[in-house]
């Protein structure tokens, strides 16, 4: 486990200790710091993987001939925003 000494300004401070009055059990500032670590390290990972490029081809099944309105693929955006 690696040790770090930190130095928090006069306002993080603050906003700590108003905190840990408002809690019924005062978490420790070593278990809050690891916890706001975390989340921001696993906010950084989601942020990279918002892009994936596609590990396949996607190939859709096409529908039978005749099956449905002619031009669904060209004016989406119409057919989804229409009340039924």
């Amino acid at each position: 486990m690696r040790r770090a000494t930190i130095t928090i300004p006069d306002d993080l401070e603050a906003e700590l200790s108003s905190y840990f009055k408002t809690q019924d059990v005062t978490p420790s500032l070593t278990g809050l710091v690891e916890t706001a670590l975390r989340r921001f390290l696993q906010e950084k990972r989601f942020e990279s993987l918002q892009y994936q490029p596609a590990r396949k081809p996607f190939r859709p099944t096409p529908a039978e001939k005749g099956s449905g309105l002619h031009d669904v693929s060209v004016e989406h955006d119409r057919y989804l925003t229409e009340p039924e």
